[in-house]
């Protein structure tokens, strides 16, 4: 069976929440089009927007119930089959409670016809309660029902909301985890998937701490093979590993199966420009870069946009000159939130240097060429780094995420977007979010489109008959 689930925005998610409860103490109802991850064995529906239904076009409205006018429906349908998005129907619960009788009837007496105007399955139906949280359901033609595995929101704090509760047995060593965190935290970690892009420099230590802290899966994704010169920079790799050329995905997963925590790995030899990579990434619920290339952080950000996935991405610099002088050591962990700020509105990166980087990758010969008329300044050469830096920056990603899953800090999540550390000048510092960023914010919850995420290298052409 394929699992459902729900992720929105913190700001759609603030948006519904003051609709549903506006404050008279009665129900209301809203409208959501959702865009789609379409995977085999997992479906995520993202919120691309909501249609508040108005209050004085509810026949009822009461503590109890709401009923409301259809006629607003036609124009929602028509989008909805345009654009190919699903249709999900939300009404507001003042105290947690399951859908009740009424819920049930009304519900199959609707998506009927939501199922019969537009076949962009599947649709549901979804309950917020007064204090914020979200259970939600598929409903198919038939009026049967499938509960969400999760419903996910994206912000400053994250939440994740499942359908089941405490189905993880504690073993000994998930103990330790839950003493500092509680059991509520060690199950969330228990069913997330988290993708990691990179696996070497800051991805080998993020992805044993991760596994460490019994993340349920990961998604490792690197096109390396392990050479001489990485030894010293990626965990449990060994020379035997560096003279059979494996690759840093199997070495690395070898490594958290051996561990015997529970965590499953899949592994993709691919650089984040494949389709399948894509798609494995897009299906997941948070999501770390460890990429040294802007074009792709730039990719990453745009995905994270696209599927409403939250996204830590993690850079060190050290400026050496190779003979044992050091300007400077220090590294930054970025968060970024769907409809927040990017990585090219915080000024990482320009677009220009996201196209250099792109024609480097493509097209090596001609963007030598160009360095060398004067027409691309070139991107700056990978840095060199050092595993305990790496380590360094791979633990503030890992506490900036139980942090937001477990809020635990004197000051709020919101301050903590940018974390900067220098290690040569003895610096800790910390910025809260900028303004949405107006390249990316615009794709949000847009899910699966051709060609994918708008970008035509990772699409091939539509056979035409």
């Amino acid at each position: 069976m394929v699992r459902v689930s729900l992720s929105l925005t913190k700001r759609q998610h603030a948006s519904l929440r003051a609709h549903l409860f506006p404050g008279d103490g009665c129900e209301a109802v809203a409208i959501a089009l959702c865009g789609h991850r379409q995977g085999s064995a997992r479906h995520r529906l993202v919120v691309r927007k909501f249609i508040p239904i108005p209050y004085d076009e509810c026949v009822v409205r009461n503590p109890s119930r709401v009923t409301w006018s259809t006629k607003t429906l036609p124009p929602i349908l028509d989008e909805a089959g345009d654009l190919g998005l699903s249709v999900l129907k939300i009404h507001g619960h003042s105290l947690p409670s399951p859908f009740s009788a009424v819920d049930n009837r009304a519900d199959r007496e609707l998506f009927p016809s939501i199922h019969a105007w537009t076949d962009n399955a599947p649709h549901g139906s979804a309950i917020m309660f007064g204090d914020g949280r979200m259970i939600g359901r598929t409903v198919d033609e038939d009026g049967k029902f499938e509960p969400f595995a999760s419903v996910n929101v994206v912000g400053d704090d994250l939440f994740f909301w499942s359908s089941t509760n405490g189905a993880h047995s504690v073993h000994k060593y998930g103990r330790r985890v839950i003493q500092t965190f509680g059991v509520g935290t060690y199950d969330r970690l228990r069913k997330l998937r988290i993708g990691v892009v990179g696996c070497s420099g800051t991805g080998s230590p993020l992805i044993e701490q991760l596994a460490r802290n019994c993340v349920g899966e990961l998604v490792l994704v690197d096109p390396g093979r392990v050479k001489e010169r990485n030894l010293n920079r990626i965990l449990n790799a060994t020379m035997d590993d560096a003279c059979q050329a494996r690759l840093k995905v199997d070495v690395a997963a070898r490594s958290v199966r051996a561990m015997g925590l529970g965590t499953s790995v899949e592994t993709y030899p691919h650089n984040l420009f494949h389709c399948d990579v894509v798609h494995a990434i897009a299906e997941c619920d948070i999501v770390f870069g460890c990429m040294d290339s802007i074009d792709g952080r730039h990719l990453l950000n745009k995905l994270a946009s696209f599927y409403v996935i939250p996204y830590f991405d993690l850079g060190v610099r050290i400026d050496a000159d190779g003979r044992g002088g050091v300007d400077q050591v220090c590294g930054t962990v970025h968060y970024l939130q769907p409809g927040g700020s990017s990585l090219l509105s915080r000024h990482v990166y320009t677009l220009d240097q996201v196209r250099a980087a792109g024609l480097g990758r493509t097209d090596p010969d001609n963007y030598r060429a160009q360095v060398a008329a004067g027409y691309i300044r070139g991107v700056r050469e990978d840095q060199p780094a050092v595993v305990q830096l790496n380590s360094l920056l791979a633990s503030l990603a890992v506490n900036e995420l139980l942090a937001r899953l477990h809020p635990y800090r004197l000051e709020p999540n919101s301050e903590f977007s940018i974390v900067r550390v220098s290690v040569s000048h003895g610096i800790f510092e910390y910025e809260a979010d900028g303004e949405p960023c107006p390249v990316l914010a615009r794709h949000v919850g847009r899910g699966d489109v051709y060609p994918l995420l708008d970008w035509a290298e990772l699409s091939p052409p539509l056979e035409v008959t």
